[in-house]
C-alpha cells in the first residue's frame, strides 16, 4: 500500500509544480505571464525532479502509466501491481491539479479565455492533426522511457529496473530536454495520467468560463505515450539480448 501512496504523492507534486507554471503563465492576473516556453520547460523539469526524488526510494517513481507499462513489458515490474500504480498516478494527477486550482482560484475567476483555462489542466496541439500529434507523443515518450531504462541502470539482471532518488536530476534533465526539443507540437504530455486525470478534473470542477474539456483529443496523449514507451522497452530488450 505504501508504494501506491508514494506514487500518488509523487504524481501530485509533479502536476502541482508543472501545471502550476502553466497557470502562472496563462491565467489573467498573475505575476508570471512573461515566463514563456522556457519557463514551462524548466518548471516541468523541476516538477519531475521533485516528484521523482520524493517517491523514488519507496515506489520507484514511475509517475506515468507509460513508464509502468513499459517496465512491465520488459519484465522489470509486476503486471499485478500495474493497475494500482496507474490508478494512483491518475488520482495523484487529479489531486495535483486540484491544488493548482485552489492556488489560483481568483485568477481562474478572472480569466475568460476557455483555452487558457483548459491549458492549465491538459494538453492540446498547436496544429490539430491527430495522427501527427500522436507521432509527436510517441517520439517524446520513446525518448523518455528509453532514457529512463539506462538512467535506472540499463541492465536485464535479476534486480528490477527502478529509479533511485539520485536519478531524480538526470530524469528531470531528460524531461526538460524533451520539452525544449520536442514539446512544441502538442505540449508534450508524454504521460497518460498527466493528461487524463487533470482533464477529468477539469470536466467536473465548477470553474467559471471553463468551456469544454476536449475529450475528442484526449485519446492522443493516452495512446501515443503508451506506444512510445512500449517501443522503447522492446528496443531496450533487443539491445540487451545482443550484448
Amino acid at each position: 500500500m505504501i508504494t501506491f501512496i508514494f506514487e500518488f504523492i509523487g504524481t501530485a507534486l509533479l502536476i502541482l509544480i508543472g501545471n502550476g507554471i502553466v497557470a502562472n503563465l496563462v491565467l489573467k492576473g498573475t505575476k508570471g505571464s512573461d515566463s514563456g516556453w522556457t519557463g514551462i520547460s524548466l518548471a516541468w523539469g523541476i516538477a519531475v525532479f521533485i516528484g521523482v526524488f520524493v517517491s523514488a526510494d519507496t515506489s520507484g517513481a514511475h509517475l506515468n502509466p507509460a513508464v509502468t507499462i513499459s517496465l512491465a513489458v520488459a519484465g522489470k515490474f509486476s503486471w499485478s501491481l500495474a493497475p494500482g500504480y496507474i490508478l494512483a498516478q491518475i488520482l495523484g494527477a487529479m489531486m495535483g491539479n486540484f491544488l493548482v486550482w485552489l492556488n489560483y482560484k481568483k485568477q481562474y475567476e478572472a480569466t475568460e479565455d476557455t483555452s487558457a483555462i483548459l491549458a492549465t489542466f491538459s494538453t492540446s496541439p498547436a496544429i490539430r492533426s491527430p495522427f501527427w500529434n500522436m507521432v509527436t507523443e510517441i517520439i517524446g515518450a520513446f525518448a523518455l522511457v528509453f532514457g529512463v531504462f539506462y538512467i535506472a541502470g540499463g541492465t536485464m539482471g535479476d534486480s528490477p529496473v527502478s529509479l533511485g532518488s539520485l536519478d531524480a536530476l538526470p530524469v528531470a534533465l531528460l524531461v526538460m530536454g524533451i520539452g525544449f526539443g520536442l514539446g512544441g507540437p502538442t505540449g508534450y504530455a508524454i504521460n497518460p495520467a498527466r493528461d487524463f486525470g487533470p482533464r477529468l478534473l477539469h470536466s467536473i470542477l465548477p470553474i467559471k468560463n471553463k468551456g469544454k474539456s476536449d475529450w475528442g483529443y484526449a485519446w492522443v496523449p493516452i495512446v501515443g505515450p503508451i506506444i512510445g514507451g512500449v517501443l522503447a522497452s522492446l528496443l531496450f530488450m533487443l539491445i540487451e539480448t545482443l550484448q
